[in-house]
Parts: C-alpha cells; structure tokens; sequence
C-alpha cells in the first residue's frame, strides 16, 4: 500500500476513534534493526498492570486521562511467538515441528470473561544495553475501551523503553509531546507526517533512522526523561 494511501486512511481511524489528545509517539516503521533484538524470558507470562504518574507531577491524575479501562483491568498475557510447521523427514514423510520466533504477543484478556480484547506483537531489543519494546497491533476490538489500542490501531509501532525492578518491568512510553519538543528545537532529525486534521505527528523515518535517534538520545535526560513520559505502566506478576 503506498505511503500517501495509508496516511489518509490513519486519518480516517483517528476521525472515527475520535481522539482529540495522543500521549504516545507512533512510527510507521519499526524502531528496531534485526541485530539488536533479544530475548526476555522473564516478560512472558501473565501480568496485572497499575499506572505510573510521572514524578513531574504533584498531583494525582485519574487513569482515565491517559489510560483507559481495558488497558489497567486486563491481564497482560505475553507468551514467545511459537509457529507450527510441517517438514519433510529424511524418508520424505510428513512431520511436525515448532519453532520459537523472536518476538511475542502480549494479549489483553478480560479476567471476567476470559477473552482477549486486543492483541499486540511485541519485539524486545537492546541500545546501549538498554532494553526497549516495540508494540504493534495485531487484531484489536473495542477501540474506544484502550487508550493503548486506539494510540497504535493500524500497522503502527509505538516505543517503550523496559526497567526490570525488583522482577517487575516498568514501562515507559516514548511521549508525542516529547518527540515533537525535540523536533522543534531541531535537537533531533527524523522525518515525520501529520496525519488529518487532528495535527498528530507520526514518525515515517526508516528503522535505520529511529535506531539512530535512541542510540543518540535516549540516554540523556536533557532529552528523553523516561521518568516523566505521561504513558507509564508497572507490571505485577500474577502466576
């Protein structure tokens, strides 16, 4: 699908989820290369999630402001990627074999009812050492119930860089107003798009391009302060 093609169909989902305020950055691209993704095993498994509040802020903002309820009431199920293939045996016999793939899915499951509302692909990978998520969605349903899935609807990435605390991941978002700050204060050089008339800024720069922009910025708080991004989860293992 050519690129013009696909920016006015994003602008038609913001039209109908209708969005007025974005609080997370959105790519077109990935924000990883094939070379620096790595594996977690301690994020899979099935996690309870509670919103962070930036430490910036004084006074205690309701979920509903940045979060929405199908993203702090779900279960977080994330499991490695596991695809089945069929394969020849050396007597040209069908045979069945599994291969783990490198990346995950992180499944957002209603604990009353134990289906899946939104469904993302998650791929972990190293800059500096330091552990980042990209998120793209899947299949999701109920927009207007996920701040998360109405953020990245469409084949767009979203960055979260990861801090394992005490067995806990923390997840903090790559906010828009901090990428647009950057933008406009040309600290920063990454080609980008508005898409529709809601004036939200969607990176279009290639991966190349963005892996770039976190090997050079995103370890210096001057720049990219990942305590005060206003899209901040903590999760808590349930089993």
């Amino acid at each position: 699908m050519k690129r013009p093609r696909v920016l006015i169909l994003i602008g038609i989902i913001l039209l109908i989820t209708g969005c007025s305020d974005f609080f997370m950055i959105c790519s077109l691209n990935p924000f990883y290369l094939e070379k620096s993704i790595t594996l977690v095993p301690e994020m899979e498994g099935r996690w309870s999630v509670q919103s962070i509040h930036p430490r910036k802020d004084s006074t205690k903002v309701d979920n509903s402001d940045i979060w929405k309820k199908a993203d702090t009431t779900s279960v977080w199920k994330i499991e490695r990627r596991i695809v089945r293939e069929t394969i020849k045996t050396k007597l040209g016999k069908d045979s069945v074999a599994f291969r783990a793939l490198n990346f995950y899915h992180v499944l957002l499951i209603n604990p009353s009812s134990d289906s899946t509302t939104h469904h993302f692909k998650m791929v972990l990978f190293k800059v500096n050492k330091a552990l980042y998520a990209d998120f793209m969605p899947i299949e999701n349903s109920g927009l207007e119930n996920s701040r998360f899935a109405s953020e990245s609807y469409f084949t767009i990435h979203t960055l979260a860089r990861i801090e394992i605390r005490n067995g806990k991941p923390v997840l903090s978002w790559l906010g828009a107003d901090t990428m647009k700050e950057m933008i406009e204060k040309k600290r920063v050089r990454v080609s980008y798009r508005w898409a529709g008339d809601k004036g939200r800024l969607l990176l279009s720069g290639s991966s190349e391009q963005l892996t770039g922009m976190i090997d050079r910025y995103s370890s210096e708080s001057r720049f990219i302060d990942w305590e005060n991004q206003p899209a901040m989860l903590k999760m808590n293992r349930i089993n």
